[in-house]
């Protein structure tokens, strides 16, 4: 599918914790986050003490909606959308805030049920990762959100009284932090849903697991921080839950990074954590930076565009924003994609989307100094916002590119690659890198000139054949050179046929 011309939309969330406004810049299926504010105020802090909403969480939301109305307006994207979540439908006086909130700042707000809030977190997780299966759990300030994720989509969700402010009592978050009695209540409130949600595979939402998922790298020393698609064993999550639930506040503080607002409600995210676990035999957790944002915008897409591989799609648009043709990596994926067909799959069936997401990469840093183009690429490649990938085919990815415009290989963060990838895996990524540079040189970036010459793998040679007058294309000292590079990463050696 050709790449498409961007277009802006915007989300505002009215959470039980935080109100955030996120503006994205949407190229077909590629959803790029351009802006993202969020204010920490505490909407739903009061609601198990007093049923309503803290008094100053709607001073503070209404006055960052009235910054955010100002936002927007200077933006002006395609379209807005405003929701609320759990705070603002529990809540006694919830629909006069909904009413106040028109009045002062104009905006007509959605308040979700918590089914609608389970089903748009499980498109969410869908729209960022498409083969996920499991159960989704999105845990806000005040609520959790549960749904189930099978082959066919989103089953029925079911929401509880999960979230921190939920769980703190009428003394509130700030009054300090019981874990047994916060276990005991989680444990009752999961139980009665547990045999409906077991799974292997739990996908995290919320602010408070990403925060725990960054903890967990830091604990074990994990080189690549990027928390979409970030895996933890159960055993090693269940590890770093009972560590944070034990910690006190002051100790939480001074973690790097971690806010005083969100030091006082972690130990609770931690807890339901920790109970999911036991109660839903969990075997592993994968965060998901996508959630009910994200499955707003995704489920407004068409149907055609909704089904069309985010990772492929985000490579495409990364690249037309750099490169010289639209064209060009469709065009190196049918020269590419059916001689690598040959060799065997190190990634399953994702190999063929490695080498199209790739070959839609190859003019990425194309205006960037020579000298520093492939570290430059190599970096952006590898913590790229793109959805739809593991971190070991991030780090495939981020290989096959530096190796497109570098014959020596020596990539800023070797230690990270070998971590996260295979010898054979590395190999392979840097052979993709070089047989898409052999192709860039010998065509120019032609499109139309590459379509004259032929790729060909056996398993003695990598062959290069030009059609009936174009010998010419593949004379020269750089085609063989390139050649010889690209045949000598996959272990064998370069034919070139002129006639």
């Amino acid at each position: 599918m050709p790449f498409q011309a961007p277009r802006d939309a915007a989300v505002i969330d009215i959470g039980s914790n935080s109100v955030r406004l996120v503006v994205y810049r949407l190229e077909g299926r590629a959803i790029w986050t351009v802006f993202n504010e969020k204010v920490l105020a505490g909407l739903g802090r009061d609601l198990a003490k007093t049923g309503r909403l803290s008094t100053d969480g709607v001073v503070q939301t209404l006055q960052a909606l009235k910054r955010f109305r100002a936002v927007l307006e200077a933006v002006g994207p395609a379209e807005t959308f405003v929701v609320a979540t759990a705070a603002a439908r529990d809540a006694q006086d919830g629909a006069d805030f909904i009413a106040r909130v028109k009045a002062e700042t104009g905006f007509t707000v959605r308040v979700l049920t918590g089914e609608e809030e389970a089903h748009y977190a499980a498109v969410g997780v869908l729209a960022g990762a498409p083969a996920a299966v499991g159960v989704v759990g999105d845990l806000g300030g005040a609520s959790l959100e549960l749904i189930r994720l099978s082959a066919t989509g989103a089953g029925q969700g079911v929401t509880l009284p999960l979230g921190p402010f939920s769980l703190a009592g009428a003394n509130g978050a700030h009054a300090g932090f019981d874990g047994e009695r916060v276990r005991r209540l989680a444990r009752e409130r999961v139980a009665a849903v547990a045999a409906d949600f077991r799974t292997d595979t739990f996908h995290a939402v919320g602010g408070a697991w990403r925060n725990l998922a960054l903890l967990h790298m830091r604990l074990s020393g994990y080189p690549l921080h990027v928390v979409h698609q970030y895996e933890i064993p159960a055993a090693e999550a269940l590890e770093a839950a009972r560590l944070v639930s034990h910690q006190s506040k002051s100790s939480l503080e001074r973690i790097e990074g971690m806010s005083k607002k969100r030091s006082e409600t972690l130990p609770y995210a931690a807890v339901v954590l920790e109970i999911l676990i036991e109660q839903l035999a969990l075997k592993r957790i994968e965060i998901s930076a996508y959630g009910v944002r994200e499955g707003l915008l995704f489920e407004a897409m068409p149907p055609r565009v909704r089904g069309l591989d985010p990772l492929v799609e985000g490579c495409t648009a990364l690249g037309a924003r750099q490169g010289i043709s639209d064209d060009l990596g469709p065009a190196l994926e049918t020269w590419i994609a059916p001689a690598f067909r040959a060799l065997p799959p190190l990634f399953g069936e994702r190999d063929e989307t490695l080498v199209s997401a790739a070959c839609r990469l190859s003019d990425v840093g194309a205006r960037l100094h020579p000298d520093h183009r492939a570290d430059l690429v190599f970096e952006q490649v590898l913590r790229a916002p793109i959805a739809g990938q593991s971190h070991a085919e991030r780090s495939f990815l981020a290989v096959a590119a530096h190796a497109r415009h570098a014959t020596n290989f020596n990539p800023p963060e070797l230690a990270t690659l070998e971590r996260l990838l295979s010898p054979a895996q590395l190999k392979r990524a840097r052979a993709l890198g070089a047989t898409i540079r052999l192709a860039c040189d010998l065509s120019g970036r032609s499109p139309s000139l590459l379509a004259h010459s032929r790729l060909a793998l056996d398993k003695n040679h990598l062959t290069l054949a030009a059609e009936p007058g174009f010998a010419d294309l593949l004379l020269g000292e750089q085609t063989s050179k390139r050649a010889n590079t690209a045949a000598q990463h996959l272990g064998l050696k370069s034919k070139i046929i002129t006639g």
